[in-house]
């Protein structure tokens, strides 16, 4: 049984793992992308983040810690004078891991683990965002902006009711001033039958 074992011994001795991690890491460094299964991948990620880490405080301590675990002056030395400067500003985070399918032979998941500041494709395609707080607003623009809607409140329903006044009493007026003129009309057109019929 493996319970509380936390991480993946990958199917070898801890000698054997230990020193396929460092020269995992060293390629890595070196190449910025290399191709593995998923496993080794994510137990690569636990081993390099850290180092990554730590060469970004370019001191004789740091570069010795780092030198211990990767044992490859080459890497180590490459580590500090590009990679480090390049993740300066990313807090964590600095592999990814993209799936590429299963390999025909014994049908292991495969990937590619990558240094995310050195793909320049993955870099230009999203836009930065502008960073955005959730504030609440301040005392002065809430009092501000509740009389302003105070007073476009009052201001609009005695606008609506003189125009709703004004339309009622358009109507009736229009209706009596129609049917006077209605009366009229017929008055005029009465003596006029009448000569008519005198003719």
């Amino acid at each position: 049984m493996r319970h509380r074992k936390s991480f993946n011994h990958l199917g070898r001795k801890s000698a054997h793992r230990s020193a396929m991690l460092k020269n995992m890491a060293a390629s890595l460094i070196q190449h910025k992308r290399i191709e593995t299964t998923v496993a080794k991948a994510k137990a690569l990620r636990m081993f390099v983040e850290p180092l990554i880490t730590k060469s970004k405080d370019d001191t004789t301590h740091s570069r010795r810690v780092v030198f211990s675990e990767l044992q490859n002056k080459e890497a180590a030395t490459e580590f500090f004078r590009e990679v480090a400067v390049k993740v300066a500003s990313r807090p964590g985070g600095y592999t990814r891991i993209l799936k590429t399918g299963n390999r025909p032979g014994d049908n292991a998941e495969m990937c590619i683990i990558e240094l995310v500041d050195y793909n320049e494709n993955m870099l230009s395609d999203k836009p930065k965002k502008a960073k955005s707080t959730r504030r609440r607003r301040s005392k002065k623009a809430t009092d501000q902006t509740t009389t302003e809607t105070a007073e476009v409140k009052e201001t609009a329903p005695k606008e609506e009711k003189k125009e709703e006044t004004e339309a009622k009493e358009t109507p009736k007026a229009e209706v009596k001033e129609t049917k006077a003129e209605e009366k009229k009309e017929e008055k005029k057109e009465e003596p006029k039958e009448d000569d008519k019929k005198s003719e």
